[in-house]
């Protein structure tokens, strides 16, 4: 448990080094690093006072050493130029562990003031290693602010998710346990914990067990293994074993779909996130799989399936394709899930992974021994999971994750029991599962086909026979569409789209036909303004058709609601059988439809009539669809509201006739920024967010498209803003509608279309922004026409700039106020998202929510 001194210091590190390391992934490898430094010498003090010797600081290296570092006597320079000394040589050290040395072997200080490296190493100063579990759950600690790894379809799996997966599955001692995505490695520690307390005599629930010897962990380290594919999480995963008390992790790089290195490698305990994005053109994999298929999901599914020893177990978080996609290697996957693996399905809410993403999950469980046995399949649906579902994901009561875990390992302990007359295992370990489950599942000798459809402990649960999933043979996976024994008016049969609608192909429109008036013409990419056209070539709709992107913007749902109009090809007209199905009510179930899933080409992504054409639909009587209708508009309503209240407000400074009038350029300081050269593509894979005119788009900016690297900031004209600097387009056709002003949250680079203004002392900068925001109409006085027609500011017509500025006190009070009414207007955010949950939750009364 992270106790909160230890976790007050990683914030206080982490708050140090903000305004000099330029993202959270930087300051990782620098709290890493120092905390790593520390470790060695922490390791030699222990060794010496045991009556051995030290291994690390010791001949040419040991002026390195940790103390001599923080000795009062030295100097801030001293200290610093010591330090990178120190990180320059010690890999050079033989006495050290190769992954140590690997991870000192690149290690730089990006910043050259002495005083916040003296702070920062005064507060790594104040780790302490008595305890190596203490030190690798503040490790972990350090690796939550990575969170925000969005990239590639690659997200952090929340803590309490990951538990609940290693609870199930119930890894053991003599087991080889493998996650192939391993990213930072939070599914080894979990597992390794768990089997820490399964032999842990203390633990109430198992008071006979024996607690594992050194000889017995040492022989468990070695069957944790972990492949990823990039370098930087292998060496985080690397030094989070370590830290975790394992001497020799076993965790590689290592591209599991595409190389064939490690197939014929096997694993008991199967534990994984993968990523869910495939790059463009899809995944290239060799042929070894059983399902040809180009996306990741599937490959990584498939591949964990394949790998499992014939006893294996494993639990996998997919997203919802994989559970109801039509397309024939989705369908391949789940039959062959069904007829050789599968024994469970858990769902999650859509927030699980709030607030990177808002994709739906669901967890795959997998037994192989079990499934052999087993002629059913069990479903799980969590509606909690202990954390609110809104951006902040705060703790809630009420989680549904320990009743689901009992379910399931008595579900699985019924199945597990040996025929009668065959010993059951002695250890009171391994038989753990489902000892407090008496009574709560079917009793010995009773078929877990018979096993009736839900717990009576936990009412959120269903088993369903193999038969009737594999009866259409779509093998769909949702459990919501096997739910039998409720009232009728929350299911709904369901039908394909082309029986209740006609899906046609928008046309390819003839130039001349782009003129005249009151016609309409919408395309895929249109805004809710359409194109006028004359008369249309072919085809014609009318108000009960909607129209879908089918290229370009995919998936993009309008209801024209007009008497007459066409769209392009680039988009799919679907018009509705009024007598069946109210188009309102289709356009809402599109809208919440993922087209992702169906999406296809390699070059150019699309849609097609023909995927559209076996959309299923469920299908509730007209008076019913009206009904869902009138619910999801009125939450519409109030989500339309809460953005009408985004989209207006801005904040305002009233002024007062007193202040005096000063000029920009008396109260900033300038840096112009600069493109790295694209030809060197080391400049362009790095942590340094990089801001171009498309980037400044928000008020206050954290973060940006693209990423440089140290490197390109060294060799290059771009240049690093700290927090706090404000970022002001100067150049670019973005001008036109404005003067796009920036303030940092965070440190960036920029090229040469953006100036960054530093405030002095006397000038607090979102005072700063908000006033020259005000100060719109002085901006376009100052706009100049450069060459092409782009539009330009002129550095000393921008310093010319006039604007009223109160004394400090006075501005941070007026900040403070417009602060405090954005925080009233975030609300409204959280407002939008608790009613598109609503609407949500409404679609999912009609068998489950699509997404």
């Amino acid at each position: 448990m992270l106790d909160s001194e230890t976790k007050r210091r990683i914030d206080t590190a982490r708050d140090i080094l903000v305004g000099k390391v330029p993202d959270p992934k930087s300051q990782v490898e620098q709290i890493t690093i120092a905390l790593i430094y520390k470790f060695m010498d922490d390791m030699d003090a222990e060794a010496e006072e045991l009556g051995g010797k030290r291994k690390f600081f010791t001949k040419e290296f040991a002026r390195y050493g940790w103390a001599k570092l923080m000795s009062p006597s030295l100097g801030g320079h001293e200290m610093r130029d010591l330090y990178k000394e120190g990180l320059a040589k010690m890999p050079e050290n033989p006495g050290i562990p190769p992954l140590f040395r690997d991870i000192l072997k690149d290690a730089d200080l990006p910043y050259r003031d002495p005083e916040t490296l003296k702070s920062f190493l005064k507060i790594i100063n104040g780790f302490t290693y008595d305890h190596s579990e203490k030190l690798g759950d503040a490790f972990e600690y350090l690796l939550s602010v990575l969170g925000s790894q969005g990239d590639a379809g690659q997200f952090r799996t929340p803590r309490h998710i990951i538990d609940f997966m290693v609870e199930v599955i119930a890894p053991k001692k003599g087991e080889v346990i493998l996650d192939p995505a391993c990213g930072t490695a939070g599914f080894l520690i979990s597992a390794y914990k768990h089997i820490l307390k399964a032999h842990d005599p203390s633990n109430r629930a198992n008071p006979s067990a024996k607690p594992l010897t050194p000889d017995e962990r040492g022989k468990m380290a070695k069957n944790f293994r972990g492949y990823d594919i990039s370098p930087d999480m292998v060496r985080l995963s690397l030094v989070n074993l370590y830290l975790h008390g394992f001497a020799d992790p076993h965790i590689v790089e290592y591209d599991t779909l595409t190389s064939e290195e490690r197939w014929n490698e096997y694993a008991d305990v199967i534990l994984a996130n993968p990523p869910f994005m495939s790059p463009k053109g899809g995944i290239k994999p060799h042929k070894r799989f059983s399902i040809q298929a180009k996306r990741s999901e599937v490959l990584f599914v498939d591949y964990m399936a394949e790998h499992l020893t014939p006893t294996g177990r494993a639990a996998i978080i997919v997203p919802e394709g994989i559970i109801f996609q039509s397309q024939t290697a989705y369908k391949q996957l789940r039959k062959m899930l069904v007829e050789n693996s599968l024994v469970a399905v858990v769902s999650l809410p859509a927030g699980c992974f709030n607030p990177y993403s808002g994709v739906k999950t669901s967890i795959l469980i997998l037994d192989k021994a079990l499934a052999k046995k087993s002629d059913t399949i069990a479903f799980v649906k969590i509606e909690n999971d202990g954390y609110g579902l809104g951006a902040q994901r705060r703790a809630v009561a009420g989680s549904d994750l320990p009743d689901a875990a009992t379910f399931l390992k008595g579900y699985f302990n019924v199945g597990r029991v040996p025929p009668r007359g065959v010993a059951e295992s002695r250890d009171p370990v391994d038989n753990q599962a489902g000892v407090a489950d008496v009574g709560r599942v079917p009793p010995r000798g009773v078929p877990l086909s018979d096993a009736g459809s839900g717990d009576p402990a936990y009412s959120n649960t269903q088993i369903v026979p193999k038969s009737k999933i594999a009866a259409n043979g779509d093998y769909n996976l949702s459990g919501e569409r096997y739910r039998e024994g409720v009232t009728q008016h929350s299911i709904y049969p369901r039908v394909l789209l082309e029986e209740i609608a006609e899906v046609r192909m928008g046309e390819t429109l003839i130039k001349g036909d782009l003129t005249g008036k009151g016609k309409a013409i919408f395309s895929a990419d249109s805004s809710d303004e359409p194109w006028a056209f004359s008369e249309p070539t072919r085809l014609s709709f009318g108000k009960n058709t909607l129209v879908i992107g089918a290229r370009g913007t995919i998936g993009s749902v309008k209801f024209p609601n007009r008497d007459c109009f066409t769209c392009t090809q680039t988009t799919i007209a679907i018009t509705a059988a009024v007598e069946r199905i109210l188009p309102e009510f289709l356009y809402h179930w599109l809208k919440a439809f993922d087209f992702k899933t169906i999406t296809e080409g390699v070059g150019i992504p699309m849609i097609t009539v023909a995927n559209v054409n076996k959309f299923e639909i469920p299908l509730p009587p007209l008076e019913i669809q009206k009904e869902i209708v009138a619910e999801i508009e009125g939450y519409q309503k109030v989500i339309n509201g809460a953005r009408a209240v985004l989209d207006h407000y801005r904040p305002h400074i009233p002024i007062h006739p007193d202040w005096p009038m000063v000029e920009l350029g008396n109260v900033v300081s300038y840096s112009s920024g600069g493109t790295p050269s694209k030809a060197n593509e080391s400049y362009w894979i790095g942590d340094i967010p990089w801001v171009s005119a498309k980037d400044m788009k928000s008020d206050v900016l954290s973060d940006a498209s693209t990423h440089v690297s140290k490197a390109a900031v060294k060799e290059s004209a771009t240049q690093i803003a700290p927090v706090g600097s404000l970022l002001i387009l100067v150049r670019g056709m973005g001008l036109a509608n404005g003067v796009p002003i920036c303030e940092l949250a965070k440190p960036c680079a920029f090229n040469q279309d953006v100036k960054a203004m530093k405030p002095h002392a006397s000038v607090n900068s979102t005072f700063l922004r908000v006033m020259l925001k005000q100060e719109e109409p002085q901006f376009r006085k100052i706009l100049e026409t450069a060459a092409h027609g782009t539009l330009k500011i002129n550095t000393d017509d921008l310093s010319a700039i006039k604007f009223p500025l109160p004394p400090l006190a006075e501005q941070q009070a007026i900040v403070a106020e417009i602060e405090a009414e954005q925080k009233l207007v975030s609300a409204n955010r959280e407002l939008i998202t608790r009613f598109e949950q609503k609407i949500q939750a409404t679609l999912a009364r009609i068998w489950g929510c699509p997404t």
